[in-house]
């Protein structure tokens, strides 16, 4: 017997070594194959051909909203526009880029948030234009931001200036203790860049307990001063039934200190179409919702294409185009 051992040893060895692999189920012909590793599909950034088609054409991308707006305890009938569009804008004196100096510049992507109203009384008519470079790396934030609202009492101005390491802001007012405001606030997210962040990545959007300076309009509105606030934003799929498109996102916010809380629906994939939105506040005792959803969607240049400077043409133009 040991004269057969030792005649066959690394016979016995290598058969035992196979007795034991497949006791523990570790040969080749047990394992599941390798499944291939297939590349992720990443969203469109500013340098792909896809984003570059859809933002980089010279036209704008212009959507009209019914919108039922949350003003003095009541909801009030009224009509939103979003109109996006990217050019070029000087990070220096951070207005748009109307000479050669391409150096001094920077492509940002352009909300003007149109909000108009009527209160039973009189109109409101708001606007809103939020300025973030495409280079989301080197410009974390939005670089400018301007929102003005008038009403038949008056008027009343906002302007954020992104520089010298903080938010720069200036208000002017009809109202009293809003006549003249200048501060300096720490570099958080903007709830009105938020919008720009959805259509350039909303996968950047940051979620969970954050600092965050709430809408202009809605501090013009309330007649508050910007302040940074925390508030708790997620990003999930929408399961909502006001939307009834299907693969929609919404990215959420809500305000403890402020009983509020913000929406934002928009479709899933690129180019992330915003379908509309949500704001809950509390009003004279009450909490009402304004709601904004979607109309109409066009890609144009027609006030270039057809050197519109008529108002009524502009008007008939609105109604075509379902923006009225």
């Amino acid at each position: 017997m040991n004269h057969f051992i030792r005649n066959n040893f690394l016979a016995i060895c290598v058969t035992l070594a196979v007795v034991f692999a497949f006791a523990k189920g570790a040969t080749v012909y047990q394992q599941e194959p390798a499944k291939a590793v297939l590349p992720s599909l990443a969203m469109p950034t500013a340098s792909d051909k896809t984003f570059a088609n859809y933002w980089y054409k010279g036209k704008a991308e212009v959507s009209s909203y019914t919108l039922e707006k949350d003003r003095y305890g009541q909801i009030c009938p009224g009509e939103a526009v979003l109109v996006f569009v990217t050019e070029d804008f000087r990070t220096d004196k951070q207005v748009k880029l109307e000479s050669d100096n391409k150096e001094a510049a920077t492509n940002v992507l352009k909300v003007n948030f149109i909000e108009k109203f009527l209160t039973g009384i009189y109109d409101y008519s708001v606007m809103t234009s939020v300025f973030s470079p495409v280079d989301t790396k080197a410009f974390p934030h939005a670089l400018k931001v301007a929102t003005s609202v008038q009403e038949w009492c008056g008027m009343a101005y906002l302007q954020l200036n992104n520089r010298d390491r903080a938010y720069q802001i200036e208000g002017k007012s009809y109202f009293e203790k809003e006549v003249q405001e200048d501060i300096a606030l720490e570099r958080v997210l903007l709830e009105d860049e938020i919008w720009n962040k959805i259509r350039l990545n909303p996968e950047s959007l940051p979620t969970g307990e954050i600092k965050i300076i709430p809408s202009f309009t809605y501090c013009r509105l309330r007649h508050q001063l910007p302040a940074v606030l925390q508030a708790n934003a997620s990003l999930k799929d929408y399961t909502g039934t006001d939307f009834s498109e299907k693969k929609l996102k919404v990215f959420s916010l809500d305000y403890p200190e402020k009983k509020r809380s913000v929406a934002i629906i928009f479709q899933e994939a690129f180019p992330y179409k915003i379908m509309g939105w949500t704001e809950t506040n509390t009003s004279k005792g009450k909490s009402l919702t304004t709601k904004a959803t979607l109309k109409k969607t066009i890609i144009t240049d027609y006030w270039t294409k057809h050197n519109v400077t008529d108002l009524p043409l502009r008007d008939s133009l609105d109604l075509k185009y379902g923006l009225k």
